[in-house]
């Protein structure tokens, strides 16, 4: 099911996936582009009911995999969009050889969605991930550097892991397996400004609740720990 999240913007959040015996729910974003056209960012499993209002308000002409850790229902969508251009992050092409790409991700927009739509590649020793910005919106999208999960979604030595990772706190946050592998933080430092300056009103993740307000004072709150300024 497709909810409208903004201007142009509708999020769809997608059924659970299990990745080293943990339950991670799944969400995407999907933007129309001022030709009409659709972006499908982080597509979640398809079903019959989501392809039809995908299909009602555009036609789908991006799939974007934002790092190389959200690729499982990329298949299902090209099959559905044969003539859709694919986008991934960088690195997945070498994972994913049975998946063709029409270009790896990078900082700077393609031509197709430059000036609607800003990225930022954040580089760790987990992933890469490109951090957009859909200016209609006001929306910055992230896929995993945030993450939240109810309290409780976890049981037993999980619910552990979870709470010493922060991947269960009052808003979402970088979990601490992430934040220890940015080997490079001046580098990420330098991406979180560019992050920063944008005219952030909400901010999106796969897994965790959306933030609708405030999101400038919520994302310095965030990635205080990398960059206290």
């Amino acid at each position: 099911m497709l909810v409208e999240f903004g201007s142009d913007i509708w999020i769809a959040d997608g059924k659970v996936v299990s990745v080293a015996g943990f339950q991670y729910p799944t969400r995407m974003a999907v933007i129309r582009l001022s030709d009409g056209t659709l972006f499908i960012c982080s597509p979640v499993a398809m079903d019959n009911n989501l392809k039809n209002a995908v299909d009602a308000i555009g036609m789908v002409a991006h799939i974007v995999a934002p790092n190389s850790l959200h690729h499982l229902f990329l298949p299902e969508w090209i099959a559905a969009y044969p003539n859709a251009q694919i986008h991934g992050a960088p690195k997945l092409a070498q994972k994913r050889k049975d998946i063709t790409f029409d270009s790896e991700l990078s900082d700077i927009p393609a031509p197709a969605w430059d000036g609607q739509i800003d990225q930022v590649m954040m580089r760790c020793a987990i992933t890469t991930e490109v951090v957009f910005f859909h200016r209609a919106s006001g929306t910055v999208i992230f896929t995993d550097l945030l993450q939240q999960f109810p309290k409780g979604w976890h049981k037993g030595w999980r619910a552990i892991v979870a709470h010493l990772d922060l991947m269960v706190c009052d808003e979402p946050t970088v979990p601490r397996k992430f934040r220890m592998s940015f080997v490079n933080r001046k580098a990420a430092r330098a991406k979180l400004r560019k992050i920063y300056d944008w005219p952030a009103q909400k901010v999106l993740m796969a897994h965790g609740t959306p933030v609708e307000t405030d999101a400038p004072p919520y994302l310095r709150r965030a990635f205080s720990w990398l960059s206290p300024s």
